[in-house]
């Protein structure tokens, strides 16, 4: 940067005297949007202008874009300076450190930095030019810092301890106090309590750095045994308008101080004690409390030193618990009566005092004794037995006795449970105690069996005997179903959950544990968590592939044998809609024979969705050429609306679209060519002779084997169907035999020389016929031929035309030559060709004479209207095509 202010500056050094540095001072809040003017340079530096004369453009230029000038935008040529779409944060650019904040120098010259701690600048370098009006501006702007932040404590909650003997007027500094990055009075200022209680306030002070620090202050007396915690909210306020809040929990404490002694309930206890009481006897516990905590609360407890000595040794005293009990045996010379002084004892307390007056109470007579003798395991008075043990089983011996040996003494068993105390035999007061039943642990574990023993005297005593049952792996696991029934969707996520298997086991410690496994038939993307039972699938399954999953699960406990149970999972695979309906083919052909009847079956769309339910329900629609054809949802039946005709269209491409019931749907689409077979609908069109009362002149020069004219006829039907044959069918003229016509081309040739007596009119009926199946369509037309050197009398000429002509007709066949399908054949029988030619030529000469009988008949009865005849109608099989004889004539000249 040096070096480019330098190539700046190096030019000018001859201009020095007109060029002098400038400062700028400028301020702005922070948090302002761009495009906010902060100042014009041009106007501020009042830089010399020269009115009515043309002078060089100002140009502005910062001397580096860095850290300082990312936050502003200067225009190069008006000066003016505006704020950046970056907006300008005081808090994260200026930190304060030891009393001024220094945001770190950028190495174009441009830095932030704060000459105290409430001032925040950003410095610029401008650079001025033309040469004219170089210099170099120092720009500074100021931050003015804004109320954008409350004040933050550094944790949510303040603890504070108080000793209870704390005076009036104590003051504890509240360590975290509030945290504010606004300076001035937009930082923190004031703290306040939500609730005071009446005892506490609260204090702030300043410190050089400007620091504010909370004091809490004690008002009022404490005690912790009254109240051993305060909980309020501390609350921080800000000096900005409006003030911000911020706030924690403060929780005071009250610690606990040696402020309190023991102290009796009672000040005498009076006990009575018989004299035939045994060692270890409990005669009484004295307690006194103290109301501090801990260490200062701790009580011992101690005999005064006016006890005497044989009362100490007769009594003893638990110094921690302060229970007395008998500690030497009464007899003769035991004094009646004994007055125990018992002090509690507190740390710097003066102790208090308590007196036990003890009356013993001298007893003549002496109780039975049982003594017991324990066959089962038994410590600590406790029998321990086995359950299942069997009937019977022996628990213990017990022998009763009379200290006296004066008395008589009995014994019975007071006890609820399976037990049983009888005499034994043949020994006197000696007793077995026995099972009855087997235990049961899962039912009873523990029982409290008392035996008591009373002599005649009514003196009794009892024994408390214990009875612990020990459990044995006797119960297998049991699930909490037998037959556990899961469902889960298809297409799951890997090692998805399915179930939790419970089984409880009523055994108890490792013999109640269960462990889970799968069976033998389990497959093995099923997981089960030995511990926990959870059963997991570890793929996707796919209902398409295997709806039903069954197998058995065992739970096994950890006794010893271990005893196992066993239950069935099946699992149903649930569908999704994951399957596009499928086509058989995604092309079908349809061959349709033409004039197909009106919504007849064209044929069947055969369609498969391997979901199940709703999603394989399949609706089959055609997407183009729905006005002509429909298709049956249900069963894929295509049908047309309407006739088709192949002469209008030979074929038809339809697309087909499957949809499911799924949600979302699926759909797939098939293509269906529908071929239109060709039938024998159409008869052959005659094109020309256009009409039947054309005629044509021929020369009686004309050679023999030369063309005349030709019959011209097209057929829309294709194939066979639309292979035409001309035959001459009727004739009339001097000699009619002179023309032949062409079986396939249609072309009519003079087959022998014209004579003069020849001269005059033809008329040769020409039957056009093609061959169709199951029979041939035919046309008939009729074509003229005028032999003479001139036509003189046109009228003449088409007064005979007009007239009805007289043809015999003849029912032959044309003979058309077809290519065979194979050249070589066998040599069939003479025998059946002759047969049926004969059969042919029999039909032809009957229907020969018939069709003549026919026109003679029809000639007699229309033979006045000859004249007023345009058109020559020849009916042959009764299949002639009126709409093709109905032309009118036109007039044909020789070729």
């Amino acid at each position: 940067h040096l070096i480019l202010f330098l190539l700046f500056v190096g030019p000018f050094n001859c201009f020095a005297s007109y060029s002098r540095a400038s400062e700028l001072f400028y301020s702005l809040n922070e948090g302002l949007p761009a495009g906010v003017l902060i100042g014009s340079l041009a106007r501020d530096l009042r830089l010399p202008t020269h009115p009515g004369a043309p002078q060089p453009p100002l140009s502005f230029t910062l001397v580096s874009s860095g850290l300082g000038g990312q936050y502003v935008h200067l225009n190069n040529r008006s000066g003016e300076l505006h704020t950046s779409a970056v907006e300008i944060d005081r808090e994260a650019l200026c930190v304060e450190s030891n009393g001024a904040t220094v945001f770190g120098g950028a190495a174009d010259g441009s830095s932030l930095s704060s000459l105290s701690s409430e001032s925040c600048l950003l410095l610029l370098d401008v650079l001025v030019l033309p040469q004219e009006y170089f210099r170099l501006v120092k720009v500074k702007i100021a931050i003015r810092d804004v109320n954008d932040n409350a004040p933050r404590f550094p944790v949510p909650h303040i603890h504070l301890s108080v000793p209870e003997n704390a005076p009036v007027n104590t003051r504890l500094a509240i360590e975290h106090p509030a945290l504010d990055p606004d300076v001035g009075t937009n930082g923190v200022q004031t703290y306040r309590l939500r609730d005071n209680y009446g005892v506490f306030t609260l204090d702030v002070e300043e410190n050089e750095n400007g620091e504010r620090t909370p004091y809490l202050i004690v008002m009022g007396a404490l005690d912790r045994e009254t109240q051993e915690e305060y909980v309020t909210v501390i609350i921080a306020e800000d000096g900005g308008t409006p003030p911000l809040v911020g706030s924690a929990t403060l929780t005071i404490g009250i610690s606990d101080i040696n402020d309190n002694c023991p102290q009796f309930s009672e000040s005498q206890l009076n006990i009575t004690l018989y004299g035939n009481s045994s060692l270890g006897t409990h005669v009484v516990t004295v307690h006194a409390e103290d109301t501090d905590l801990g260490s200062n609360a701790y009580i011992t407890y101690s005999y005064s030193q006016k006890v005497p000595q044989a009362s100490r040794n007769l009594f003893h005293l638990d110094e921690s618990t302060g229970a007395i009990t008998l500690s030497s045996k009464v007899d003769g010379d035991t004094p009646r009566l004994h007055r125990l002084i018992i002090l509690a004892n507190g740390p710097g307390c003066i102790p208090a005092v308590i007196t036990v007056l003890v009356t013993i109470i001298k007893v003549m007579m002496r109780p039975p004794e049982i003594v017991p003798r324990f066959i089962a395991n038994e410590a600590e008075g406790v029998v321990y037995l086995k359950e299942l043990e069997p009937i019977n089983t022996p628990i213990a011996f017990f022998t009763i006795k009379d200290p006296d040996e004066k008395y008589k003494v009995n014994c019975h068993l007071d006890a609820d449970g399976p037990f049983r105390l009888s005499p034994y035999k043949p020994y006197n007061n000696e007793y077995l105690l026995e099972t009855t039943k087997p235990l049961d642990y899962e039912t009873q574990q523990l029982y409290e069996i008392s035996v008591v023993a009373w002599n005649s005297e009514g003196f009794h005593v009892n024994k408390i005997i214990k009875i612990q049952v020990l459990d044995d792996n006797d119960n297998s696991p049991v699930f909490s179903q037998q037959l556990i029934e899961l469902s889960i969707e298809e297409n799951n996520v890997p090692n998805a959950f399915l179930t939790k298997l419970q089984a409880t086991d009523a055994d108890s410690g490792e013999r109640g544990q269960v462990s889970y496994f799968l069976g033998p038939d389990a497959p093995s993307y099923f997981a089960l968590d030995k511990t926990t039972g959870v059963l997991t699938v570890s793929t996707q399954l796919d209902r398409e592939e295997k709806e039903k999953y069954r197998y058995t699960v065992r739970a096994v406990d950890s006794g010893f044998p271990p005893r196992e149970s066993i239950a069935t999972v099946t699992i149903t695979v649930l569908d999704k809609n994951d399957n596009s309906p499928r086509f058989i083919n995604k092309d079908f052909s349809f061959f349709v024979p033409e004039n197909f009847p009106g919504f007849g079956e064209i044929g069947v769309i055969s369609v498969t969705d391997a979901d199940a339910g709703q999603n394989g329900w399949v609706a089959l629609s055609v997407l183009n050429g729905s006005d002509i054809f429909v298709i049956d949802t249900g069963k894929g039946v295509l049908r047309a609306k309407v006739s088709l005709d192949r002469e209008q269209q030979s074929s038809y491409i339809l697309w087909i679209e499957a949809v499911d019931g799924g949600d979302p749907a699926l759909s797939s689409t098939a293509k269906i060519t529908i071929l239109l077979l060709d039938i024998n609908d159409n008869p052959p069109l005659v094109l020309f002779p256009q009409s039947n009362m054309s005629y044509l002149l021929v020369l009686p020069s004309t050679l023999p084997g030369s063309p005349i004219t030709e019959v011209y006829a097209v057929d829309k039907d294709t194939g066979m169907n639309a292979v035409i044959a001309y035959s001459i069918i009727g004739r009339r003229g001097p000699r009619p035999e002179s023309f032949r016509i062409d079986p396939k081309t249609g072309n009519i040739t003079l087959e022998e020389s014209l004579m003069q007596n020849d001269y005059g009119l033809y008329r040769l009926l020409v039957k056009v016929s093609d061959h169709g199946y199951p029979e041939p369509l035919h046309s008939t037309v009729m074509v003229n031929l005028f032999v003479n050197d001139t036509v003189s009398n046109e009228s003449y000429i088409e007064s005979l035309l007009r007239r009805e002509p007289d043809i015999s007709v003849e029912e032959k066949q044309p003979q058309i030559s077809i290519e065979p399908t194979h050249r070589r054949m066998e040599s069939p029988s003479c025998m059946p060709t002759l047969v049926a030619l004969s059969v042919i030529s029999l039909g032809s000469i009957a229907l020969v004479t018939a069709m003549g009988i026919y026109l003679c008949l029809r000639k007699g009865k229309k033979h006045h209207r000859a004249d007023e005849n345009l058109e020559v109608q020849i009916p042959l099989n009764g299949r002639i095509n009126l709409h093709m004889l109905e032309k009118k004539p036109v007039e044909i000249s020789n070729i």
